[in-house]
């Protein structure tokens, strides 16, 4: 409405200020076309949308489909009007001067300006006064509407005013505002009535109490008034010719894709064997999962294909061909897009998607949020997530700020507990391989960590050192000559084919890295190879504020070394993390290297069957429906450790992971919950925030004063000055905020030996 009226404003003074006679004709038919429609359909103005032009106006009208398409050629109408407009001023601008005299000429015995931009002020005013009275009207007939849902339930649909829900009359008036602007909304069976924002609000988020009529045993969701389509049970598939028919050809990247998928197809098909015993044969809801591998698409750019065969990076291509192989082999309704437009096409087969995965920086279509899952290297933090939290205090960078919940980004590495780990596999070896490879170990031989010239810049210091002890190799892409970067005692092989890379690694001791690139897989490669990882220290830590590499990135999170993963989950005698710059303690480490004999090993996680275990525990259970609000006293001490648990005295909602492996800490001042949960030998658990964000987990602190803020490092508490936050925004739920100020309330939780992204009861 305001909205309406202000754009109205502006053209007028826009006509005044130009005084183009044309243009005051092409508004002044707009204004009276816009009357003579409004008058006729009674619309009501909403807010202007992001993206919008300014005179681009959205109308939504109470039960009336066919008047909303009407209303939208109003839009369109003006849309047109502004492109005629245009159109004239570049006339106006470029014509010669005989034109011009001659086009004003034309219209002066025609037209007399000055009394018509009183007519269009006139008809201005005219428009803000009837959408005022529009609305009026409409506010006096919604509130008969609001409390009644289809089966005639009405008078339980009051907004309640409880002190325990403070925010719920807020949350209804700004759903009543905003339910249009996210079709996960009508997802979710919101339409328009207080009965649907009510039940949206209580059961899918936790803002308003639960509705004392409803049935909360499932969230409501489209299909609540339609007839479902049965279920399926997804069985596991052990063939992938179908697979590698969907991948397709016409790329090296997509060649490279097939190939590896063909070579770890024995091991896919052994796990997916162990996973059914495991699970004993239980049923799986088959989903239908649309992937769209938006960095390979033209439309993306894609810089990966043309450098595979160059000493590009592959990590990317490793972690996709693991993903669809995963979702494949886990009996799925698999769909796979290359390309934008053929992600069109499927979308125009009004296909219902479950599940839809693509890669950081790529949305193409406007779909429902609740459905995507994005697959993003580095991680996305949930102060850079939040577009208007970010924008306001800082954190908006080009990446990002796609306001989901931030355990639908999943990651390649288990660094950021705010999102959700995807990972990849490494090649497992059996018994015999792992026997034949400590047998066949050339102990001085070394293999550098790097395909690219460019990496060995100033690297040559420490390579001496190296070649005193040991026979140093390397993998350098080059064309016709060797690379001048490359010292003339290193072997270089030049780029080689997997399975050649293989055999190199199962000989050689040493897999020393550069310190770039960053949290690969091949590190987990040479270590499940039998070889010691080698990688520099970072101090101080590369980060956003310091490294050209991270900064834009949509993480706070500080490298301690080339391969955190690595030095924080493998560790000694696999992995050694040591100061490059020092070179006694750089020939110590080589020295040690020597003497330690090491056997292959691989993390249960990245194997194929610790994948395909967590891409289905992800599937069948994960959800980010928030559930009704639990009161009364949560928390109990817990044996051998400062955590509390869930008290068993209060149930437990049907929640994922289940609330059994919830555990509540208390960081130091200026700590993360990330930190401080792994400090305890947990993991933070940010699905569990919603749980302790409330006064029973505060029972122990005192406060003076207790407020209910957005802010990414709520809930804390700061004992200094007895105050203590909770979270309004659980969008902003974050394990990685910290600050020097406040100690943070943490959900650890605890998990699966060599399975950090589950629980033990997880599965």
């Amino acid at each position: 409405m305001t909205t309406g009226s202000t754009d109205s404003k502006i053209m007028v003074r826009r006509c005044l200020l130009t005084f183009k006679p044309f243009r005051i004709f092409v508004v002044g038919i707009g204004f009276f076309s816009l009357c003579f429609l409004m008058t006729s359909l009674g619309g009501q103005f909403s807010t202007k949308r992001l993206g919008d032009s300014p005179f681009t106006i959205h109308t939504e009208v109470l039960g009336a489909a066919e008047s909303r398409g009407v209303l939208r050629k109003i839009s369109d109408m003006l849309e047109v009007i502004l492109k005629r407009m245009d159109s004239l001023s570049k006339l106006d601008n470029t014509s010669t001067t005989d034109a011009r005299r001659d086009l004003h000429r034309h219209t002066d015995t025609q037209f007399q300006p000055a009394g018509l931009v009183e007519r269009i002020q006139a008809i201005a005013q005219n428009v803000s006064n009837m959408a005022i009275r529009v609305e009026q009207i409409l506010q006096n007939s919604m509130v008969q509407s609001r409390s009644t849902v289809p089966d005639g339930t009405s008078s339980q649909c009051e907004v309640p005013r409880e002190p325990r829900f403070p925010e719920c009359p807020g949350k209804v008036d700004w759903m009543r505002a905003r339910w249009t602007s996210d079709p996960c909304y009508a997802f979710y069976g919101v339409d328009g009535s207080d009965c649907s924002f009510l039940i949206y609000l209580s059961e899918v988020e936790w803002f308003c109490p639960p509705l004392v009529w409803r049935n909360h045993s499932s969230p409501p969701t489209q299909h609540t008034h339609q007839a479902k389509a049965p279920k399926r049970q997804a069985a596991f598939r052990t063939d992938l010719s179908v697979l590698l028919d969907q991948i397709g050809t016409g790329k090296e990247s997509l060649s490279f894709m097939k190939r590896r998928i063909r070579r770890l197809s024995q091991q896919w098909a052994l796990a997916a064997y162990h996973l059914d015993a495991k699970l004993e044969s239980r049923w799986r809801d088959q989903k239908k999962i649309l992937v769209h591998v938006g960095f390979l698409t033209e439309e993306s750019g894609d810089v990966f294909s043309p450098k595979v065969l160059k000493g590009g990076p592959l990590g990317e291509m490793v972690q996709w061909a693991d993903i669809l192989t995963a979702l494949h082999v886990l009996g799925h309704n698999l769909k796979i897009s290359m390309s934008v437009k053929e992600l069109q096409g499927l979308f125009t087969l009004q296909v219902f998607i479950f599940y839809i995965f693509l890669c950081n920086s790529i949305w193409p279509l406007c779909v429902c949020r609740c459905h995507i899952r994005v697959i993003d290297t580095f991680g996305t933090e949930p102060a850079y997530n939040h577009e208007e939290y970010a924008t306001l205090h800082g954190y908006r960078t080009n990446w990002g700020y796609w306001t989901l919940n931030s355990r639908q980004y999943m990651t390649m590495f288990p660094h950021t507990p705010d999102n959700s780990f995807m990972g990849f596999v490494s090649e497992e070896l059996n018994e015999t391989e792992k026997r034949s490879i400590q047998q066949n170990k050339v102990n001085n031989m070394a293999v550098v960590y790097g395909k690219e010239a460019s990496m060995w810049k100033g690297k040559e210091g420490f390579l001496q050192i190296l070649n005193r002890y040991m026979e140093v190799h390397g993998t350098v892409y080059y064309e016709t000559q060797r690379p001048p970067e490359v010292p003339a005692f290193v072997k270089n092989h030049g780029l080689l084919p997997q399975h050649e890379l293989q055999q190199l690694l199962r000989k050689a001791k040493l897999f020393i890295g550069f310190g770039f690139p960053y949290e690969g897989p091949a590190p987990l490669e040479a270590i499940a190879n039998g070889c010691v990882f080698l990688q520099p220290k970072f101090n101080p830590p590369h980060s956003s504020l310091n490294h050209e590499f991270f900064r834009g990135k949509p993480t706070s999170r500080e490298v301690s070394s080339q391969h955190p993963y690595a030095e924080q989950y493998i560790g000694r005698p696999h992995v050694m993390t040591v100061d490059y710059n020092n070179s006694v303690e750089f020939d110590s480490a080589i020295r040690e290297i020597m003497r330690t004999k090491v056997e292959p090993f691989l993390p249960y996680e990245y194997t194929c069957e610790g994948m395909l275990e967590r891409v289905h525990a992800y599937i069948q259970h994960q959800g980010f429906a928030a559930g009704s609000r639990t009161t009364g006293p949560l928390f109990v001490a817990l044996s051998n450790t400062t955590a509390l648990g869930w008290s068993p005295s209060v149930a437990a909602p049907p929640v994922w992971p289940p609330l059994s492996s919830l555990r509540l800490l208390v960081s130091q001042e200026g700590q993360s919950c990330v930190e401080a949960c792994q400090s305890s030998g947990f993991t933070c658990e940010p699905a569990h925030f919603r749980f302790i964000n409330n006064k029973e987990a505060l029972l122990e602190v005192q406060c003076e004063v207790v407020d209910s803020e957005i802010n990414h490092i709520l809930p804390a508490f700061s004992v200094l000055r007895q105050e203590c936050g909770l979270q309004r925004e659980p969008l902003l739920f974050s394990c990685a905020g910290h600050s020097p100020k406040f100690r943070r309330l943490c959900p650890c939780r605890d998990f699966r030996p060599g399975q950090v992204a589950l629980c033990t009861d997880c599965l």
